[in-house]
């Protein structure tokens, strides 16, 4: 759990048929709403179908950084601190957009929404199915990540994939063994997240 993060920088090697099932297995184990299971998930390793989900993604993950996307200004941040917190992961992010074809596997995490618009709650049957492919991938020492961006040309990738309308895609996750190594990412204290009883209010011993 405490080192599975973000790997973006994977290898080309191909992750062996027994292994990949093995992850999928796991993330069918999630719990999701009334049991309904609602979840689809499109492994793809065509390098053809890999170059167009890239080439779909890249101007996307670039856009985060230009002018007028969210990183810009924390990017050009006259505070030395957010500056070269986030060049470090525009780096990391930019690496993913040129060469997210070369991972061995690109899974495409769907839900069934029955033509119904999707929100936060509706996540809840889908993204712990995610985490638990996330999880199993890490024990298998393979990386993985999760992005959503594909999802502001999520019409297109629905036709790449042959995706009906009412299915959702709710996640495009990389998978590959990857080029850094393990560690524990960085997070804020609990006392700054998790309150007791009350919003802002201090929970004991954290």
């Amino acid at each position: 759990i405490y080192t599975t993060r973000a790997m973006r920088r994977l290898k080309p090697d191909p992750i062996p048929p027994g292994v990949l099932r093995a992850i999928m297995e796991a993330a069918v184990r999630a719990p999701s709403g009334g049991n309904s299971q609602g979840w689809s998930f499109i492994v793809v390793q065509d390098a053809g179908l890999k170059t167009e989900l890239a080439r779909l993604y890249k101007p996307l993950i670039e856009a985060l950084f230009q002018p007028g996307g969210p990183y810009h200004g924390p990017l050009n941040s006259q505070d030395p601190t957010v500056a070269a917190e986030t060049q470090r992961l525009a780096r990391s992010a930019l690496h993913l957009g040129e060469h997210m074809h070369e991972a061995p596997a690109i899974v495409i995490a769907c839900l069934r929404t029955g033509g119904r618009p999707t929100n936060l709650i509706s996540g809840s049957s889908i993204y712990p199915a995610v985490q638990n492919l996330m999880l199993a991938a890490r024990a298998f020492g393979v990386g993985s990540t999760l992005t959503t961006l594909h999802g502001l040309r999520g019409d297109e990738v629905r036709k790449l994939l042959g995706i009906p309308p009412e299915v959702e895609t709710a996640a495009v996750i990389p998978i590959g063994y990857p080029r850094g190594r393990w560690g524990v990412g960085p997070r804020r204290p609990l006392a700054e997240v998790v309150y007791g009883d009350r919003w802002q209010q201090p929970l004991a011993g954290a």
